[in-house]
């Protein structure tokens, strides 16, 4: 399931706040190697772990398999700060547009073909249930080039917002994802998993067996 907690919320759980943060630095920093991110304590957090955050949590076992963040675009955000050159002209804001950012499935659960894992479609069906129920139909997230098919395989309309930029060692591309209740059905199909994928409340303490 897929748990979805403010800034607040999981600051108040410190084995998931620290899951989700060395997590974060494994796959930017030293995967990626966007090495403006990198700390002497193997956190990855930035300016943007603010109270409007949302943070969207996989649970598998005792362990946090995947991970994104959602950031509001009525106030500033990676693309408006930080990812400038991404964009060709004003980036588009409202609240029915969000910014999806720091995407990332642990190591150990890359299970999928063609790059997308189980984990991975999970995250993704995740955002659109999460999405649909506020009255949100748009994301932004940069991501590789390759994803912006991956994205219309999954009936989302993809629209880039500018030109592929170098970031570490990966290629670049601010998109604006468009989806729908069909989007969702087909990410569902691909998944062969029709259930909702959000869950209510925290997960279990992590590192704790749970009782058979």
């Amino acid at each position: 399931m897929l748990f979805c907690l403010s800034t607040k919320e999981l600051m108040e759980r410190p084995d998931l706040w620290e899951a989700v943060h060395r997590l974060r630095y494994r796959i930017f920093v030293e995967e990626m190697g966007w090495e403006d991110l990198r700390r002497p304590d193997g956190f990855e957090v930035d300016q943007f772990d603010h109270d409007e955050a949302v943070h969207q949590i996989v649970i598998r076992g005792d362990e946090v398999a995947g991970y994104q963040r959602m950031l509001p675009t009525t106030r500033p955000h990676l693309l408006t700060e930080v990812l400038t050159d991404l964009s060709e002209g004003t980036p588009p804001t409202g609240p029915n547009i969000w910014e999806l950012t720091r995407y990332a499935v642990a190591p150990g659960f890359r299970d999928g073909r063609r790059g997308v894992s189980t984990v991975g479609t999970e995250l993704i069906a995740g955002f659109v249930e999460w999405g649909l129920k506020r009255g949100v139909d748009k994301v932004i997230i940069e991501f590789e080039p390759m994803w912006v098919l991956r994205a219309l395989q999954l009936h989302f309309l993809a629209t880039p917002l500018g030109y592929q930029r170098t970031y570490g060692n990966q290629q670049v591309v601010a998109t604006l994802l468009t989806f729908n209740e069909h989007t969702l059905d087909v990410v569902r199909s691909r998944r062969n998993h029709h259930a909702p994928v959000l869950a209510r409340g925290y997960p279990d303490m992590l590192g704790q067996r749970r009782a058979s």
